[in-house]
């Protein structure tokens, strides 16, 4: 058996505390199946004091994550410290420059700092690993870059914040508002005191950035990504959803396109009847359309200790194993730097919720509106909250309209324009439509 590959983690949370007891309870099969133990090595955290649980016997203590990642005990460096600056990075490029192979979690750090470190990793001869950066215990990264290396790939999208799909659920199956439903989250510990990352869409973003660079061979480009958090859901646009066929989720989708990659994350209704629409609570799931096996769709844990220390370990066991594959599937010189598509040109269906003035021609307008920039309407809900009495009662009547594919200017353009009519109270509620 080879000489055991001794391993030095920084950052040790949840995460971290759960990599140390799946390596200590799989050490007898993960020696078996890399030829090699693997030992804990050095640790490093914030408070050497805190009780966590775990069996730290024989590891070394690093009050400084960087003295850690360069001391010559270890052979290979786990970051799982977070953020895209500060140790996390100073520690993970000390690693790499003292020639130490690095596995991380660190979504945040490789959608910033991806191509530098995997070039920095490529110059050394050493691995960078980031299984656990993604949609948590599913494998998607190794899905991307290896099992589905004779596909040419289309479009990869999916449920990346367990938070988001979490509270949507909620809202759509107890009939509860956003708020509520968000408290619940932060009581349950599934939303952080400051959710802005999570319900902002920005969490989803890093990791979309990363699953592009996979999927289609480009540059890790976080700034082309349009964003759109899940504030503005009401239980309305979920009630309306589910009466049309449809359900709501926050989508990461990226796809090839004529003019170049178009990247995006935002609400999203998807068909109740398709695979992803099942995908409830705070489940990730991520599908991909590629040429030879059609679709895919892998669903699993997208966050929490044993899921993503499930990931990491994998990582640790291939790098154990020896493998070394470039970290974006091709060498950082072949990553082409992919055309940016504008939000403006995506084509797809549209839902849109409108609060219509209530009086004669109202309706008349906005259709005219529409007609004028080629949209045409696939269906249109309406309730109004005077008729139910018999008369009108003044207050604005919701309307939902559904189209066809059209494009994102266009419907911008009719509602722009429908608004300075007069005939509609508040802004539109817009929401695409992703086809499967």
């Amino acid at each position: 058996m080879s000489s055991p590959l001794r391993v030095g983690i920084a950052g040790l949370g949840t995460v971290g505390a759960s990599v140390i007891r799946l390596l200590e309870r799989q050490a007898a099969s993960l020696a078996a199946s890399t030829g090699r133990t693997i030992s804990l090595a050095a640790v490093s955290a914030r408070d050497r004091a805190k009780e966590r649980g775990i069996d730290m016997k024989g590891a070394q203590w690093f009050d400084d994550p960087v003295a850690l990642a360069q001391a010559p005990g270890i052979d290979l460096f786990v970051e799982l410290m977070g953020g895209d600056e500060g140790p996390a990075r100073e520690a993970v490029e000390a690693a790499l420059k003292a020639g130490k192979s690095v596995v991380t979690a660190n979504k945040a750090l490789l959608a910033k700092h991806g191509m530098a470190l995997a070039k920095l990793a490529e110059e050394k001869r050493v691995a960078l690993a980031f299984e656990a950066s993604v949609a948590g215990g599913i494998p998607i990264v190794k899905t991307l870059r290896e099992g589905l290396a004779g596909n040419q790939i289309g479009r990869v999208y999916g449920i990346l914040n367990g938070t988001c799909n979490y509270i949507l659920s909620r809202m759509e199956l107890e009939k509860m508002s956003f708020d509520d439903c968000l408290r619940e989250a932060q009581r349950l510990g599934y939303a952080e005191a400051d959710p802005t990352f999570d319900i902002g869409g920005f969490d989803t973003a890093h990791k979309l950035a990363i699953l592009t660079s996979l999927a289609f061979g480009v540059a890790v480009d976080a700034e082309a990504i349009h964003i759109e958090g899940i504030q503005s859901i009401t239980l309305e646009d979920l009630t309306a959803a589910d009466d049309l066929g449809y359900r709501i989720k926050l989508l990461g989708v990226a796809q090839r396109t004529p003019e170049g990659i178009e990247q995006r994350v935002h609400p999203t209704m998807v068909a109740k009847t398709s695979a992803i629409a099942q995908v409830m609570g705070v489940t990730n799931a991520v599908t991909i359309d590629a040429d030879a096996v059609k679709e895919l769709t892998l669903v699993g844990p997208g966050a929490g200790g044993d899921a993503t220390a499930s990931a990491v370990v994998a990582d640790i066991a291939d790098i154990a194993r020896g493998i070394r594959s470039a970290p974006f599937g091709l060498p950082v010189a072949a990553l082409e730097k992919a055309p940016r598509r504008a939000m403006q040109r995506h084509e797809g269906g549209y839902y849109i919720r409108l609060s219509v003035v209530d009086r004669s021609g109202a309706a008349a307008a906005i259709a005219t509106r529409m007609a004028q920039r080629n949209i045409s309407l696939e269906s249109i809900m309406q309730k109004s909250r005077g008729a139910a009495k018999g008369a009108s009662s003044g207050e604005p009547v919701s309307v939902v309209l559904l189209t066809y594919a059209t494009t994102e200017s266009n419907i911008r353009e009719a509602l722009e324009a429908a608004l300075s009519d007069g005939y509609i109270a508040g802004r539109p509620q817009v929401i695409r439509i992703e086809r499967e």
